[in-house]
């Protein structure tokens, strides 16, 4: 547990780089590759490195700490932001990963 506190940061970072890059293939198997398998895997590997470990590392944190620090309140902001704003940033993705791999 103090392994993962004292390196959260890094943690969190190395998280949302996975949860991007597992994105991008989310959007590469669906319109690239054309197969709901590797859709479903991909869709997989972003749960698993987007929001569920970043929801673990934020309780972990705030259990710990007994208050609500920086490192909390930016989890929260991205959370925030991924089910508002972010959804609206997918749709704009979406429509760009369609027109670029359906050629």
């Amino acid at each position: 547990m103090s392994y993962v506190l004292a390196h959260k940061w890094f943690i969190l970072v190395s998280l949302e780089v996975l949860a991007w890059a597992s994105t991008f293939f989310l959007f590469y198997a669906r319109y690239g590759l054309k197969s709901s398998i590797w859709f479903r895997i991909a869709s997989v590997l972003f749960a698993i490195t987007g929001i569920i470990p970043q929801v673990i590392i934020g309780v972990i944190n705030f259990v710990h700490t007994r208050k609500l620090d920086i490192f909390t309140l930016i989890i929260v902001v991205l959370l925030i932001y991924g089910f508002t704003f972010g959804k609206k940033e997918v749709k704009k993705l979406d429509a760009w990963a369609q027109k670029k791999f359906s050629k």
